[in-house]
This record gives structure tokens, sequence and C-alpha cells, in this order.
């Protein structure tokens, strides 16, 4: 009789707070389809709390090469995306699947090597002397593989080097299908060259032998943009708060949020949503 007594008391209680529960407003929360140098690199461990506060909106991340993440955001499977291939995203709107797209920031690639450099490239600022030499003495380079931006500024780089990497690759040029962190980590086990994000690899710490080879060339910037994923197209789109996290990001307050993030009082991405055609 007693355990009766409690079993209808506690369906009683529960009766009683079902219609408080019903009542819950959900959670807003938006979905970003990224490179995966926006989350390697820390950024968004620091940016989204921030706009979070501001907002009230939670920005959940898939993290992915960047031609996933705009497969992500054709299959209407993000609100956003916030990638770093220009002529890519160009054509995603082209193609009806974006609304707009607003440049957010910049930095550049490197061409990381071990330090025993056995093409014989560190310091150059000549990127495409320096692919020339990693072909020409078979050194071992590691490819993301992945039609990522980085995978794509990478393929863009040995055509400029006048190399065409299908026919001539062998065993020593690696294709993993993996994303930065990954490249980086094989390149670190296996002493090869790779090239990465400045920003990944300034937050990277599985070293190694590893260190920066080739920097400062112009045909290494890396410019990102963010895009509105067409709510004409996939219906289901959160429209106003997917534009809310973008207008932040371009915002003075989002720039500065940019800028301020550093690592060793290094930057390590520069905002620049007001440089026209950038």
């Amino acid at each position: 009789m007693l355990n009766r007594r409690l079993t209808l008391s506690l369906a009683a209680t529960l009766l009683l707070a079902a219609p408080a529960f019903a009542q819950a407003p959900s959670a807003r929360f938006i979905t970003v389809s990224s490179t995966t140098s926006t989350t390697d690199s820390g950024l968004f461990t620091h940016l989204l709390p921030i706009f979070q506060a501001k907002s009230g909106i939670e920005v959940r991340v898939v993290s992915q090469g960047t031609g996933q993440a705009l497969d992500t955001g054709r299959r209407g499977d993000a609100d956003v995306v916030f990638v770093h291939a220009r002529a890519q995203e160009l054509k995603f709107i082209e193609d009806g699947f974006g609304v707009e797209r607003k440049p957010v920031m910049y930095n550049d690639f490197v061409l990381i090597g071990p330090k025993a450099d056995p093409a014989g490239i560190k310091h150059s600022k000549d990127i495409v002397a320096a692919l020339r030499n990693v072909q020409a003495k078979g050194a071992l380079f590691i490819s993301r593989g992945d039609k990522s931006g980085t995978h794509s500024a990478e393929l863009n780089l040995w055509k400029a080097a006048e190399i065409d990497i299908e026919k001539v690759k062998g065993p020593w040029y690696r294709e993993i299908g993996q994303g930065m962190g990954a490249a980086l980590n094989m390149a670190s086990a296996q002493n090869g060259y790779v090239l990465s994000d400045r920003a990944t690899w300034l937050n990277f710490r599985n070293r190694g032998e590893l260190d920066i080879v080739v920097e400062g060339d112009r045909r290494l910037f890396n410019q990102y943009g963010v895009i509105l994923v067409n709510p004409a197209k996939h219906p289901h789109v959160k429209k106003a708060d997917g534009q809310a996290f973008i207008d932040w990001l371009v915002s003075p307050e989002g720039q500065k949020a940019i800028a301020d993030y550093k690592i060793g009082g290094q930057s390590l991405f520069f905002p620049n949503a007001t440089q026209p055609g950038a």
C-alpha cells in the first residue's frame, strides 16, 4: 500500500510539473560550418563566448575543410558558412546557395618543414621556387588532400610552379584526406614538408623538428569570408540569428575581438571587413 501511494504521489508531481517543462523556451543556437583553422587555431574558443554573452545565441560549429563546409551549406545543414577559398565562396553564391559573401579577416599560409631542410629551401620567400626544389629532390611532402581551402591553395601553388602534381607525384607526395592538425602531426612524425595556415601552426604544439621554412610570399595570402546560407533554398535556415552572427563578426566589436586573439603576443588573424574587394 505504501509503495502504491508513493507511486501515485510521484506521478501527480510529474503531471503538475509537465506543463512547466513544456513551456520552457528552447535555447537559441545556429550551426556554423567552418574551415578547420578557425577551430584548430583556438579562434572560436575566444570569439564565440563573447558573441553568445552579447546576443544569447549559441554557435554550434561543424569543423571541416572548406570544400566540405560549403557542401554542408549546400545541403542546408548549416545556417552560416565561414571559410577561406574566395573562388569557391563566390561559386556557392552564384549557384544560389548563399545570400552574400562578406570578408572578415586574413592571415597567411606558411610552408613548414624539418629543420634539417633536405630540400634546401629554408628562409626562402619564393614559394614557387621552394616547391620546385621539393619536387626535384623528392623530399617528403604531406598534402591534406581533402578539398579544403588549404588544399586548394596548395594545388594552385603547384600550378604556379608549373608542376602537374597529378602526373609527377610519387612516394614522396602523400595525400592523407584529413585536416590541418592531422597533416601537421604526420609531417612532425615523418619529418616532411606541409603547407599550413599560420594560425593553426602557431597553436600547434607537437612540432618535433618542424619549423617555418618559407613565408612572406604574396601568393601565400589567405582571406576568410562568411556567408548566410540562402533561406529561399532552405527555409529552415535561421536567417535572423545567422545574420546577427555575421553582422557581429564584421562590426567594430567583432573585428576588435578577432584582432585581440593572440598567442605568445602574435596575432593569428587580421580583421579586414571594411576592405573593398577582400
